[in-house]
């Protein structure tokens, strides 16, 4: 996403450099950093030392249903959004907390030049939406057993332990494997259930093509940097559609 957003803009000022790992020289930058990384859920941290450039973390998938909190996070600039959060993507609401005042201030005159502001309904059915979740917590119901984080965690564990199930049974293809945390949410160990499965197809053949032969659909990973022999699949789709791919992908056929 950020090396076709980079591309389109065509700036002067700027132009997309590719994988910070293989980045050379010392010249101005800004490193974006996703974590939990989209599309394989690792845990990511910036790669460059220099002084020379700029830090950006994309922390849309650090959420305690996905992946151990490791605690409160302190980064210059931090984006987030809702639709990760919470799954109402429809309100297309996502926030920077930014520590530099004057760079805040840029960011703002450029949401109101692109787009004449933010919808004022979207952020107050957000604002109710993240109200809710947080007094679920902060003021349980007693006669509820169910909150938010929880509900969601332990929806991701069984579809984690499903998909699991299922690639070991075909043996065509294999995910990451992925070592617990202690996450400072739920204050215990915690395994990492990412919203999107990281897919390489054993043969090396065309990951994307493979799985359309068996009617599912998923994102090449030439759109990630990598191979066509990785995909992107989604986990967190309806419950029908999950049980028909996990259906789909355990057929020997």
């Amino acid at each position: 996403m950020y090396s076709g957003i980079a591309d389109f803009f065509k700036s002067g000022l700027f132009h997309w450099a590719g994988d910070a790992t293989t980045f050379k020289g010392d010249d101005n930058f800004i490193e974006l950093v996703c974590s939990p990384n989209n599309p394989d859920g690792a845990t990511r941290d910036a790669v460059l030392g220099t002084h020379a450039g700029k830090r950006i973390h994309d922390m849309a998938y650090y959420r305690p249903q996905y992946s151990p909190m490791r605690g409160p996070a302190d980064h210059d600039v931090m984006l987030f959004t809702v639709s990760k959060a919470t799954g109402h993507a429809g309100t297309r609401i996502g926030w920077a907390v930014v520590k530099n005042k004057e760079v805040a201030q840029k960011m703002v005159k450029f949401i109101e030049m692109n787009s004449i502001g933010v919808s004022k309904d979207s952020q107050i059915r957000a604002a109710r939406i993240l109200k809710v979740i947080s007094d679920g917590y902060e003021f349980p119901d007693p006669e509820s057993t169910v909150r938010f984080f929880h509900f969601g965690r332990h929806l991701l564990a069984d579809r984690w332990q499903r998909l699991r199930q299922a690639v070991e049974a075909s043996g065509r293809f294999s995910l990451p494997q992925f070592s617990p945390e202690f996450c400072e949410f739920f204050k215990e160990h915690a395994e990492t259930y990412p919203g999107f499965a990281w897919v390489r197809c054993e043969e090396g053949q065309d990951c994307e093509a493979f799985f359309k032969t068996m009617k599912v659909l998923s994102r090449s990973g030439k759109h990630f940097g990598a191979g066509s022999n990785y995909v992107r699949i989604s986990m967190l789709d309806r419950d029908t559609n999950f049980d028909i791919f996990i259906k789909r992908i355990s057929s020997k056929d």
